[in-house]
């Protein structure tokens, strides 16, 4: 569609904006609410619900209700595996107003939105559909008098936060594995995009899944995100965000009932390029798109680009040509590629970043400034520093903005050492021709996921986490389900 389509589509779209608990929307017990920001205008889309204690205890309660009754948690699971195909199918139905709802409320291309987000989420659903009747529980291997069997159960009930730079897929990559377990959830969506997730749980309750299974409590982290992982009947918080605030959902699991806890957090990847890299021209578009896609907005974005000191200047050059071509633009103009900054403070967090990269000595090589302030809304320009010292905070914090630090070594060992030094471990890359190569720098990178000459690769059928303040526990494959089921030994005794 055209940028007249999506604008003219927009302007129609039903916007729902209360929270949904038991098959319902309802309004916060409260009454306050919010505004939801167009981060590509500055301007407001909606007041949505502000849940709080009171509404997580709500939604807890129908949660645990609807778990106990086992509408969900006792269904058959070929019959589960046909209710979350068909969500699957509606959400591929309703990609449009998914993809416009995520364009509007955090500034995503529409292009990605629509293009990339919306049909991976779909096939996310759908992949933990089909895997439902594929699990099998286990058999121990014991004498003649008796049976040891270790069967697979549910854990109950899930609370899941997510982040806003992908809100439609962080919530299918727990919801999907959570309900193919046979839990209930309750779900916090970032209050930047709270949009989408009240229309899959609509969704979700049109394909057959019961009133209870899926709530949606819209708030803040401080108050409704706190309330769910304080909470005594939550039996397990499942995380995506920054590092800071995983690790408050620790002390909310040490603090209540020693909920389990999963975080997948934040990232520092580092993106090595060796000399004998295989593809120059191909490595440059993998580093340039490997921390500008989304704005910048990906935990695991490769924002330090670790470049062996033979080929830097000639690396560097084209990674700069390339990023040249990515300009912010009107995320509902199906051209841009790339859209705006998901809030103000967020677009001033990633400004400030850039000056404490210049009075550290690094050199802004491409990029730097704000952009299209005309519109009101919230665009940072691809920005690449050169020069950078791992030492720096631009080389050690999380940006999480389109802002690239350059780093040169000499030698596959000082390579290593810089990759590691950080205290993130999420994703990690390398560039070489040499499978020694290859095979030594990926097991010597403390990272969850380890790309070679390539950058951001994969599917739903691997694992995706971190190790270090990166985090703990996967998300995608059939190992995010473990997250959300517990093992049961049962040993009985046999008569001879």
């Amino acid at each position: 569609m055209s940028t007249t389509n999506w604008r003219e589509l927009a302007a129609s779209l039903k916007i729902r904006s209360q929270l949904f608990i038991n098959g319902r929307l309802v309004d916060a017990q409260s009454g306050q609410t919010f505004a939801a920001i167009n981060p590509a205008t500055g301007k407001p889309i909606a007041n949505v619900a502000a849940g709080d204690v009171a509404d997580v205890d709500a939604a807890v309660a129908s949660a645990r209700k609807a778990f106990n009754s086992g509408s969900w948690s006792r269904k058959a699971p070929s019959d589960r595996k046909k209710v979350l195909q068909r969500f699957s199918e509606l959400m591929l139905a309703h990609g449009d107003e998914i993809a416009l709802l995520d364009t509007l409320s955090m500034g995503k291309t529409i292009g990605d939105s629509r293009n990339i987000e919306v049909p991976v989420s779909a096939n996310c659903m759908a992949w933990y559909g089909e895997a439902i009747d594929k699990i099998y529980d286990e058999v121990a291997p014991t004498g003649s008098d008796a049976l040891a069997l270790i069967t697979r159960e549910p854990i109950g009930v899930v609370g899941a936060v997510v982040p806003w730079n992908f809100p439609t897929l962080m919530t299918c990559w727990k919801l999907g594995p959570a309900l193919a377990a046979g839990n209930s959830v309750v779900l916090k969506p970032a209050e930047q995009s709270p949009l989408s997730a009240l229309l899959l749980a609509e969704l979700a309750l049109e394909a057959g899944i019961p009133e209870g299974v899926f709530n949606v409590v819209t708030g803040f982290g401080e108050t409704a995100g706190r309330a769910l992982g304080l909470h005594r009947d939550v039996d397990a918080i499942t995380f995506t965000g920054s590092t800071d605030v995983g690790k408050m959902f620790l002390g909310y699991a040490a603090k209540s009932n020693m909920k389990r806890v999963s975080l997948e957090c934040g990232g520092k990847s580092p993106h090595i390029v060796m000399a004998d890299c295989p593809n120059l021209d191909e490595a440059a578009v993998a580093a340039a798109y490997g921390v500008f896609f989304n704005q910048g907005e990906v935990c695991n974005a490769g924002s330090r680009l670790i470049i062996d000191e033979a080929i830097k200047d000639e690396f560097l050059a084209k990674v700069i040509e390339i990023s040249k071509t990515l300009k912010p633009g009107d995320p509902l103009d199906p051209e841009s590629k790339l859209g705006a900054i998901v809030s103000e403070s967020q677009m001033n967090r990633v400004l400030e970043y850039i000056d404490i990269g210049r009075k550290e000595g690094a050199q802004v090589v491409l990029g730097g400034e704000r952009v299209r302030m005309e519109s009101g809304g919230y665009f940072v320009e691809p920005t690449i520093f050169d020069g950078v010292k791992n030492s720096m905070r631009i080389a050690q914090e999380e940006i999480f903005g389109p802002a690239l630090a350059t780093i040169t070594f000499k030698g596959a060992d000082e390579a290593l050492q810089i990759a590691n030094d950080t205290i993130y471990g999420l994703g990690a890359a390398v560039w070489t021709s040499n499978i020694d190569t290859a095979m030594s720098m990926s097991r010597g990178l403390k990272a969850g996921v380890v790309w070679v000459n390539c950058f951001d690769e994969g599917n739903i059928t691997v694992p995706f986490g971190g190790v270090k303040q990166s985090g703990f526990g996967r998300d995608k494959s059939l190992h995010a389900i473990e997250k959300y089921t517990d093992l049961k030994t049962t040993w009985i005794k046999l008569r001879k």
